[in-house]
């Protein structure tokens, strides 16, 4: 992948900028110099390094980049792409990219409505492009995917413009555009119940969905009603306490795995440790990150998961100092924080807390 010029990133639509903002200062970090191309609106972000070996410098994970929803490695973006003949010049920059070859390929657009109206090129590009990968045998056998090798992006941005990339293993979402697909489920009280599933997806281990999502567990919902966030929990079998002084919904009361307690979110504490606590209470970021930093910290509960509700401008700025809150809450604790911009988040970040009780050895 050494002809890689580039990194792309996609995010949602008004955030380029922080993206940006963040995926320039963790190269920074790593002694990686370059320049961003962000343009409002158009849901991607490219970091250019001024050395573009650089690259391989970088040691990046998606899953620890907060306004990124995928991650990819790019060539460059190919512009007066010809009507009558696209494969060709995408085929030659997917063939230098990636000698070894591809999984597997997607052709995707931004998540944005003009970019949309690509869809249609990129679905029916995507077939005679495979087949040129497969004829130079840089793609498997249709319908064989090899997990160690990249898998080959094409992100349309014009109906003669597009970006050729790939994505490394183990450092990308594997959602097309990175975007976790959720149906609304019947019986939930609100929309706000798909945000609290993408993050379980999302900020969780495999490790952790097993052993912190058990059947039985205690929760507690800060600024629960109607009950959208109650409504996962209860899917999970565990015994909910909602706090909030606004009605819940009836059927959900009816489940019998619910107390609802008319209460102030603020200053509410459980008489015992719970397993979870949740909170989408509106507020601003600091006050929430110190009342989840209490919550872990005074072992009022062993998992927090929240939303930290962001300001119109210097978002990053106010998510690194709700980071700094949280650590100094902890009083040099060893935690795990995990922040990110979720696809059914908004103007607002989630949250993953817990203390760190693994070995020394072992910690991230």
């Amino acid at each position: 992948m050494s002809s890689a010029r580039s990194l792309l990133l996609y995010c949602r639509a008004g955030f380029e900028k922080d993206c940006a903002q963040e995926i320039a200062t963790i190269a920074a970090g790593d002694g990686v110099y370059g320049h961003t191309i962000a343009v409002e609106q158009q849901a991607w972000v490219q970091f250019v390094p001024n050395t573009p070996n650089h690259l391989a410098k970088l040691k990046l994970r998606l899953d620890e980049l907060i306004f990124a929803r995928q991650l990819l490695y790019a060539s460059e973006h190919l512009k007066g792409l010809p009507k009558g003949d696209r494969v060709t010049p995408l085929l030659a920059h997917a063939r230098e990219l990636s000698p070894r070859g591809y999984s597997e390929i997607w052709c995707e657009t931004a998540d944005t409505n003009e970019a949309k109206e690509l869809s249609s090129l990129a679905r029916a590009i995507t077939g005679p492009l495979a087949r040129a990968l497969r004829a130079e045998k840089l793609l498997p056998t249709e319908g064989e995917v090899d997990p160690r090798l990249p898998r080959l992006h094409i992100l349309f941005t014009a109906t003669d413009a597009a970006i050729v990339a790939c994505a490394r293993p183990g450092q990308c979402s594997d959602w097309p555009m990175g975007i976790v697909r959720l149906k609304m489920p019947r019986g939930a009280p609100s929309r706000s119940t798909l945000k609290l599933h993408e993050a379980f997806m999302t900020l969780l281990t495999e490790k952790e969905h097993r052993s912190a999502l058990q059947p039985g567990m205690k929760a507690v919902d800060l600024g629960a009603a109607p009950g959208g966030w109650t409504w996962q929990l209860v899917q999970r079998h565990m015994q909910v306490t909602a706090i909030d002084n606004g009605r819940m919904d009836a059927e959900l009361m009816e489940s019998g795995q619910v107390k609802h307690r008319r209460e102030d979110g603020y200053h509410y504490a459980p008489p015992k440790t719970v397993d979870w606590v949740v909170c989408d209470m509106v507020a601003a970021p600091a006050r929430i990150a110190t009342l989840m930093a209490d919550w872990i910290g005074n072992n009022h509960a062993r998992h927090a998961l929240f939303n930290l509700k962001l300001p119109m401008k210097k978002r990053l700025e106010e998510l690194q100092r709700c980071q700094d809150i949280i650590a100094d809450k902890l009083d040099g604790h060893d935690h795990v924080l995990r922040m990110k911009h979720l696809y059914h988040d908004r103007e607002e970040v989630t949250a993953y807390l817990r203390l760190d009780q693994s070995p020394p050895s072992r910690r991230r």
